[in-house]
């Protein structure tokens, strides 16, 4: 399996984010040990964003993986863009 970052930009909404974050991160503990390894809000960005590490057989199956998002169904994400991350250093890598 690859590691893959996933770079979440939300639109400039603080009340819609606010809204659905309870459901949002509900969903994404749901799917800890099912591909995803760690996630977190990137401070001080604007727009407001994240960063998600998944681990998947593709970047196909990262965005499978995160179809359910209540954020993406709720269109709270402006832009998710995947990337194939290969950790080196520290606690990721081999």
């Amino acid at each position: 399996m690859n590691f893959y970052a996933v770079h979440y930009t939300y639109v400039d909404d603080a009340d819609l984010i606010a809204q659905h974050r309870p459901d949002h991160r509900a969903f994404l503990s749901s799917l800890v040990g099912k591909g995803v390894v760690a996630a977190g809000a990137c401070p001080g960005t604007t727009p407001p964003s994240a960063l998600l590490i998944v681990q998947a057989a593709s970047p196909e199956a990262v965005t499978e993986l995160l179809a359910d998002d209540p954020f993406r169904r709720n269109a709270v994400l402006a832009d998710a863009h995947v990337v194939e991350w290969t950790p080196v250093i520290g606690c990721f890598a081999d």
